[in-house]
Protein backbone atom coordinates (compact mmCIF):
# COMPACT_ATOMS: atom_id res chain seq x y z
CA UNK A 1 0.00 0.00 0.00
CA UNK A 2 1.51 2.82 -0.74
CA UNK A 3 1.71 5.63 2.10
CA UNK A 4 1.63 9.35 1.96
CA UNK A 5 2.75 12.09 5.10
CA UNK A 6 -0.23 14.38 6.66
CA UNK A 7 0.86 17.09 6.47
CA UNK A 8 4.97 18.60 7.16
CA UNK A 9 4.72 17.05 10.22
CA UNK A 10 2.27 14.41 10.48
CA UNK A 11 2.31 10.46 10.67
CA UNK A 12 2.55 8.21 7.69
CA UNK A 13 -1.23 6.88 6.19
CA UNK A 14 -2.52 4.67 3.44
CA UNK A 15 -3.20 6.96 0.28
CA UNK A 16 -6.28 4.61 0.59
CA UNK A 17 -8.63 5.33 3.24
CA UNK A 18 -11.84 3.96 4.31
CA UNK A 19 -14.92 6.41 5.47
CA UNK A 20 -18.65 5.78 6.55
CA UNK A 21 -20.08 4.34 3.28
CA UNK A 22 -23.84 4.64 2.20
CA UNK A 23 -25.36 1.72 3.66
CA UNK A 24 -26.09 2.44 7.20
CA UNK A 25 -24.77 -0.60 9.52
CA UNK A 26 -27.16 -1.86 12.45
CA UNK A 27 -25.62 -3.14 15.65
CA UNK A 28 -25.33 -6.79 16.72
CA UNK A 29 -26.24 -8.30 13.23
CA UNK A 30 -24.90 -9.81 10.54
CA UNK A 31 -24.29 -6.52 8.87
CA UNK A 32 -21.66 -5.57 11.89
CA UNK A 33 -19.99 -8.95 11.08
CA UNK A 34 -19.39 -7.93 7.57
CA UNK A 35 -18.05 -4.16 8.61
CA UNK A 36 -15.46 -5.99 11.21
CA UNK A 37 -14.64 -8.71 8.53
CA UNK A 38 -14.19 -5.33 6.09
CA UNK A 39 -12.13 -3.24 8.17
CA UNK A 40 -9.93 -5.86 9.04
CA UNK A 41 -9.41 -7.10 5.68
CA UNK A 42 -8.26 -3.56 4.98
CA UNK A 43 -5.71 -3.35 7.93
CA UNK A 44 -4.59 -6.75 6.66
CA UNK A 45 -3.61 -5.02 3.04
CA UNK A 46 -1.77 -2.21 4.66
CA UNK A 47 -5.24 0.58 4.57
CA UNK A 48 -4.62 1.98 8.15
CA UNK A 49 -6.71 5.66 7.80
CA UNK A 50 -10.34 5.62 9.04
CA UNK A 51 -12.92 8.13 8.68
CA UNK A 52 -15.70 8.78 11.14
CA UNK A 53 -17.80 11.85 12.20
CA UNK A 54 -20.27 12.40 15.20
CA UNK A 55 -22.80 12.99 12.26
CA UNK A 56 -22.45 9.28 10.41
CA UNK A 57 -25.43 7.36 11.45
CA UNK A 58 -26.34 9.37 13.99
CA UNK A 59 -23.37 9.19 15.80
CA UNK A 60 -23.50 4.88 15.16
CA UNK A 61 -20.45 4.86 12.90
CA UNK A 62 -17.92 5.95 16.03
CA UNK A 63 -19.64 3.38 18.18
CA UNK A 64 -19.07 0.64 15.36
CA UNK A 65 -15.72 1.84 14.24
CA UNK A 66 -14.24 1.14 17.67
CA UNK A 67 -15.62 -2.38 18.37
CA UNK A 68 -14.44 -3.00 14.83
CA UNK A 69 -10.64 -1.73 15.26
CA UNK A 70 -10.52 -3.24 18.94
CA UNK A 71 -7.30 -5.26 19.67
CA UNK A 72 -6.19 -3.60 16.51
CA UNK A 73 -5.60 -0.11 17.40
CA UNK A 74 -1.50 -0.21 16.72
CA UNK A 75 -0.97 1.59 13.74
CA UNK A 76 -4.51 2.60 12.56
CA UNK A 77 -5.00 6.01 12.40
CA UNK A 78 -8.57 7.15 13.95
CA UNK A 79 -9.94 10.78 12.05
CA UNK A 80 -13.67 11.98 13.42
CA UNK A 81 -14.88 15.17 12.96
CA UNK A 82 -17.74 17.18 14.61
CA UNK A 83 -19.67 20.17 14.13
CA UNK A 84 -21.97 19.45 11.44
CA UNK A 85 -25.34 18.91 13.57
CA UNK A 86 -29.37 18.15 13.38
CA UNK A 87 -31.68 20.53 14.20
CA UNK A 88 -34.95 19.04 15.43
CA UNK A 89 -36.77 20.04 11.93
CA UNK A 90 -34.18 17.55 10.46
CA UNK A 91 -31.52 19.80 8.30
CA UNK A 92 -28.17 20.35 9.38
CA UNK A 93 -26.15 22.95 10.64
CA UNK A 94 -22.93 24.13 11.79
CA UNK A 95 -21.91 24.73 15.53
CA UNK A 96 -17.82 24.95 16.11
CA UNK A 97 -17.95 26.87 19.66
CA UNK A 98 -14.93 26.62 21.70
CA UNK A 99 -17.03 24.44 25.03
CA UNK A 100 -18.84 21.98 22.07
CA UNK A 101 -15.70 21.49 20.36
CA UNK A 102 -13.95 19.86 23.47
CA UNK A 103 -17.59 18.50 24.22
CA UNK A 104 -18.01 16.45 21.13
CA UNK A 105 -13.92 15.22 21.32
CA UNK A 106 -15.12 14.21 24.62
CA UNK A 107 -18.30 12.35 23.45
CA UNK A 108 -16.33 10.80 20.59
CA UNK A 109 -13.54 9.17 22.50
CA UNK A 110 -15.89 7.77 24.47
CA UNK A 111 -17.98 6.55 21.20
CA UNK A 112 -14.31 4.88 19.42
CA UNK A 113 -13.42 3.75 22.95
CA UNK A 114 -10.04 5.16 22.27
CA UNK A 115 -7.95 7.50 24.35
CA UNK A 116 -6.79 9.56 21.66
CA UNK A 117 -7.95 10.81 18.08
CA UNK A 118 -5.61 10.73 15.52
CA UNK A 119 -7.12 13.30 13.12
CA UNK A 120 -9.91 15.74 14.78
CA UNK A 121 -11.66 18.00 11.83
CA UNK A 122 -14.11 20.68 12.00
CA UNK A 123 -17.04 19.06 10.15
CA UNK A 124 -18.22 22.48 8.64
CA UNK A 125 -17.06 25.78 9.53
CA UNK A 126 -19.28 28.16 11.70
CA UNK A 127 -19.79 31.54 10.19
CA UNK A 128 -20.96 32.54 14.30
CA UNK A 129 -18.10 31.50 15.70
CA UNK A 130 -14.70 33.04 15.00
CA UNK A 131 -12.43 29.99 12.98
CA UNK A 132 -9.65 31.28 15.65
CA UNK A 133 -11.82 30.91 18.49
CA UNK A 134 -12.72 26.96 17.07
CA UNK A 135 -9.11 25.85 16.16
CA UNK A 136 -7.96 27.23 19.41
CA UNK A 137 -9.93 25.06 21.17
CA UNK A 138 -8.78 22.35 18.85
CA UNK A 139 -5.47 22.77 18.96
CA UNK A 140 -5.49 22.74 23.49
CA UNK A 141 -6.90 19.45 22.83
CA UNK A 142 -3.65 18.50 21.17
CA UNK A 143 -2.05 19.93 23.94
CA UNK A 144 -4.08 17.87 26.57
CA UNK A 145 -3.28 14.53 24.63
CA UNK A 146 -6.60 14.01 23.16
CA UNK A 147 -5.90 14.55 19.77
CA UNK A 148 -2.91 14.70 17.72
CA UNK A 149 -3.67 16.07 14.58
CA UNK A 150 -6.18 19.56 13.70
CA UNK A 151 -8.16 19.33 10.42
CA UNK A 152 -10.83 21.28 8.54
CA UNK A 153 -13.32 20.34 5.73
CA UNK A 154 -14.61 22.85 3.27
CA UNK A 155 -13.39 25.44 4.10
CA UNK A 156 -12.41 28.91 2.12
CA UNK A 157 -8.80 29.80 0.97
CA UNK A 158 -9.01 32.98 3.45
CA UNK A 159 -10.72 31.09 6.13
CA UNK A 160 -7.67 28.08 5.45
CA UNK A 161 -5.05 30.75 6.27
CA UNK A 162 -6.81 31.84 9.51
CA UNK A 163 -7.18 28.50 10.94
CA UNK A 164 -3.47 26.95 9.90
CA UNK A 165 -2.18 30.65 11.45
CA UNK A 166 -4.21 29.83 14.32
CA UNK A 167 -2.91 26.43 14.97
CA UNK A 168 -0.95 24.40 12.48
CA UNK A 169 -3.32 22.26 10.72
CA UNK A 170 -2.34 18.59 9.72
CA UNK A 171 -4.97 18.07 6.67
CA UNK A 172 -8.09 19.60 4.72
CA UNK A 173 -11.28 17.04 3.84
CA UNK A 174 -13.34 18.58 0.40
CA UNK A 175 -15.18 16.96 -1.86
CA UNK A 176 -12.38 16.11 -5.35
CA UNK A 177 -13.76 14.36 -7.87
CA UNK A 178 -13.80 14.22 -11.89
CA UNK A 179 -17.05 16.13 -11.45
CA UNK A 180 -16.05 18.19 -8.80
CA UNK A 181 -12.67 20.17 -9.17
CA UNK A 182 -13.42 23.26 -8.04
CA UNK A 183 -10.40 22.55 -4.62
CA UNK A 184 -7.78 23.09 -8.09
CA UNK A 185 -8.00 26.39 -8.03
CA UNK A 186 -7.41 27.36 -5.12
CA UNK A 187 -7.65 24.90 -1.61
CA UNK A 188 -5.04 22.29 -3.17
CA UNK A 189 -2.44 25.09 -3.79
CA UNK A 190 -2.93 26.66 -0.62
CA UNK A 191 -2.49 23.13 0.93
CA UNK A 192 0.63 22.74 -1.08
CA UNK A 193 2.20 26.37 0.18
CA UNK A 194 1.21 25.62 3.92
CA UNK A 195 2.21 22.04 3.89
CA UNK A 196 -1.00 20.59 4.60
CA UNK A 197 -2.32 16.75 3.34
Amino acid sequence: MKQRQLGKNGPMVSAIGMGRGSEPVKSGTSQEQDFNATIHRAIDLGINLFDSSDAYWGTRHEVLLGRAIKGRRDGVLIASKFGNIDLPDGKKAPNAKPEFVVECCNASLKRLDIDVIDLFYLHRVDPATPIEDTVGAMGRLVEQGKVRHVGVCEVAPDTLRRANKTYPLAAVQTEYSLWFRDCELEILPLCRELGIA
